[in-house]
């Protein structure tokens, strides 16, 4: 397949574009990244150097690729990190374009905001759009518990209120859920949980909690549930895959001590998860 992938991008480590496009190469699809931000590493180390893109630089990049002839070819187009709420118009711009060129093309929305214990950690702006403009265009979203919670105006506390936050926001647009780092009152203790939500079912996968915090994560396993998607047709089946490939790189990121995500080391993971954890329907 052909996925377009507008997101940030680091010159070292793996976050936004430099963790969510190698996964997707190494499952065999061709991405088309364009890069909303260019710092030399992610903001979790305190300090970064690099611009932030203007939207006119998103829109003119996706003119060039336009001007190929290639979008009617593009499958799916999948953003992640914005860096500015201004670039949020040229992402969604972008994927009117392609979904102009191919009806069939799906877009992925991963609405980065924040995360439990950080609360909101984008510019003003980002959160509402993603809110008010993004989840209603997407065909599939991804976000973490706290961005369920923000983007729903739910609270989650047992699974129940994880699914009905999950069917809320699929009301709001987007057929397909994935739900990451879940932890309710139902999650034991040691373990960390995934839901998928569509109008078939939906389906849990509970794996071990591993001492790791480290950023780009979230970004890599967008793509992957994404693109697994779009290949199987089924949340069960790309909840599985995704999950037990993200697993197993965080697992080596783990035992290596690394800060940053081991995506070109533990790649095997990508193709051959080390363990595979099977979705549970709830």
């Amino acid at each position: 397949m052909n996925i377009l992938s507008i997101q940030s991008h680091v010159a070292y480590g793996h976050v936004g574009n430099a963790s969510a496009v190698f996964p997707m190469q190494r499952l065999g699809h061709e991405v088309w990244p364009i890069n909303t931000v260019q710092f030399s590493n992610h903001t979790g180390y305190g300090a970064w150097r690099g611009p932030v893109f203007p939207a006119d630089a998103i829109r003119d990049v996706l003119t060039g690729v336009e001007e190929r002839g290639v979008l009617p070819g593009c499958d799916g187009a999948l953003s992640g990190y914005m860096g500015d709420a201004a670039i949020g118009d040229a992402i969604l711009d972008a994927v009117a374009r392609v979904k102009a060129a191919n009806a069939r093309a799906l877009y992925c929305c991963d609405p980065v905001i924040g995360d439990v214990g950080r609360g909101v950690f984008v510019r003003p702006g980002i959160p509402e759009f993603m809110r008010d403009r993004a989840i209603p265009t997407a065909d599939v979203a991804t976000p973490n518990q706290f961005e369920l919670e923000f983007l729903t105006g739910r609270k989650i506390g047992d699974l129940d209120d994880a699914k009905a936050a999950a069917q809320a926001l699929r009301s709001a647009g987007p057929a397909a859920v994935l739900v990451t780092s879940l932890q309710t009152s139902e999650t034991p203790e040691g373990s960390i949980e995934l839901l998928a939500v569509d109008g078939e079912g939906a389906f849990r996968l509970r794996t071990p909690l591993l001492p790791i915090s480290v950023n780009g994560a979230g970004d890599a396993i967008a793509a992957l549930f994404f693109v697994h998607l779009l290949t199987t047709r089924s949340v069960a089946e790309a909840l599985a895959l995704a999950g037990s490939s993200i697993y197993g790189v965080l697992k080596a990121t783990a035992d290596a001590g690394s800060r940053e995500l081991l995506t070109v080391a533990a790649q095997e993971e990508f193709v051959r998860p080390g363990t595979m954890f099977a979705p549970v329907a709830v």
